[in-house]
């Protein structure tokens, strides 16, 4: 049985549209030579981009064990997003750092959602496009997500 958008609800509506947006950044960051990165990866970069912390504290923000966050960072180390290197203020303990590959993702996923932000407007008008984007908002507020998202603390829904 064939599904309608159009007959979408709000939350759907919404989840599918950032979906296609999702896939069609990861299409464009892979034709730009990222074709590794993965959506997910966002969920570690975010604690990053201020600069690097030691596994317990990334562990800490992203919710989970030492263990799963350790597995998460080599993963990313493996292709070349991130690296540990020395903390130097506790020689036992190292941090997780981008790498220029890890700064060259993120540099180009803000790059694509500018250019798909001014597509959508080119192809859908601005006052279209700003009142959809505010309304998305709104609707963030008014589910108390804003606090998450202002301490860079998104997770993908449990």
């Amino acid at each position: 049985m064939d599904f309608d958008p159009a007959d979408a609800d709000l939350s759907l509506a919404s989840l599918f549209a950032g979906w296609a947006l999702a896939d069609e950044l990861q299409r464009r960051l892979a034709a730009d030579g990222f074709e590794d990165a993965r959506f997910a990866d966002g969920v570690v970069f975010q604690h990053l981009v201020a600069g690097p912390v030691t596994i317990s504290t990334l562990a800490e923000r992203l919710g989970v064990t030492q263990q799963a966050t350790s597995k998460s960072v080599a993963d990313l180390q493996a292709r070349g997003y991130l690296s540990r290197e020395p903390d130097p203020a506790d020689a036992r303990a190292r941090r997780v750092v981008l790498t220029d590959r890890g700064q060259g993702v993120i540099a180009a996923a803000r790059k694509h959602r500018a250019a798909l932000d001014a597509e959508l407007r080119d192809a859908l008008g601005d006052d279209q496009v700003e009142l959809a984007r505010q309304l998305l908002v709104e609707t963030i507020g008014l589910l108390g997500a804003s606090p998450a998202l202002r301490a860079r603390a998104v997770r993908p829904p449990r």
